[in-house]
């Protein structure tokens, strides 16, 4: 059972940055997650996490982040933390 932990609010495609508000538990470098959206849906490992500028090993519940993603999404696209 996937675990929804946070939302994409905007993407930055030359950079392939999402900005990610993050809902339920923290975000870890290293988490394995699913963004899904209306019309993509692909499983990533976070590989670096960005607030205001400065690098960071886990974001707090409530926080927004920047993270380096594979593919394009969309904002409102959902991030699910991959548990099985």
């Amino acid at each position: 059972m996937d675990i929804q932990i946070g939302k994409v609010t905007h993407y930055y495609d030359k950079i392939s940055v999402a900005v990610i508000t993050v809902m339920n538990q923290p975000l870890k470098v290293g988490d394995t997650v699913k963004i899904s959206g209306h019309d993509n849906e692909f499983i990533q490992t976070i590989q670096s996490l960005q607030m205001e500028h400065n690098q960071m090993t886990s974001v707090p519940v409530g926080e927004t982040c920047g993270v380096r993603v594979d593919q394009s999404v969309k904002s409102g696209d959902v991030l699910y933390l991959v548990t099985s």
